[in-house]
Parts: structure tokens; C-alpha cells; sequence
């Protein structure tokens, strides 16, 4: 069956950084887009960064670009999120999920998910 396993969350001050990584099995991991996705508390679920099958397209959202960088090994089955100057409004449970559609960005074509793990930036 399909288990996506995430680490790597934890605490860290502002303008840190923390690298996610997720563990995909169960599943053809490289048939497969991967996204991250995270909820603060009082929030909806709104995703992050996803990553094509090959690893060349890319989707961010805006107010992580240029600090956040999503990628991928397919040799392993994992992704990673590396997270760089980690501000206050980034603190969430992050999640990983899987996706065979087309669409990085909608939500909907993600049809596995992992169990979450919380981020939690001080000021």
C-alpha cells in the first residue's frame, strides 16, 4: 500500500533553515508529482512548492519563492523541501502528497498523503 513517511520538522528561529524530506512506497515514485502542502493552525491547507516527475517544472508559492527549493531523488523515492530564512508566518504542519495528474498546483490531483510534520518558527 501506498505510505508517504515525512521528517525533519522541528524548531527553529527566524531566518533559519530546515530540510523536510518524505518517503514515498507503495507507489511507481517517479509516474508520480510530489507536492508540499501545509496548514497553520485556523487555516486552510494551502500548498507550498510541488515538483514535476522529472524534476524539471516546478510550482512555489509566491511568498516562499527564492526561500524555499523543492526536489527530488527518484533513486530514493524521496523529496525533499529545503527551507531557508524561516519567518513566523511559515510555522504549520507540512505535509507531503502524491500526485499522477497533470496539475502541480491543484490539490484535488493529489490522491495520497503523508501524515504531517509541524514546523515551528520562533520570532
Amino acid at each position: 500500500q501506498v505510505q508517504l513517511v515525512e521528517s525533519g520538522g522541528g524548531l527553529v528561529q527566524a531566518g533559519g533553515s530546515l530540510r523536510l524530506s518524505c518517503a514515498a512506497s507503495g507507489l511507481t515514485f517517479s509516474m508520480n508529482s510530489m507536492g508540499w502542502f501545509r496548514q497553520a493552525p485556523g487555516k486552510e491547507r494551502e500548498i507550498v512548492a510541488a515538483i514535476s516527475t522529472s524534476g524539471l517544472n516546478t510550482y512555489y508559492k509566491y511568498s516562499v519563492k527564492g526561500r524555499f527549493t523543492i526536489s527530488r531523488d527518484n533513486a530514493k523515492n524521496t523529496v525533499f523541501l529545503q527551507m531557508n530564512s524561516l519567518e513566523s508566518e511559515d510555522t504549520a504542519v507540512y505535509y507531503c502528497a502524491a500526485n499522477r495528474g497533470s496539475s502541480l498546483s491543484d490539490q484535488r490531483s493529489y490522491d495520497y498523503w503523508g501524515q504531517g510534520t509541524q514546523v515551528t518558527v520562533s520570532s
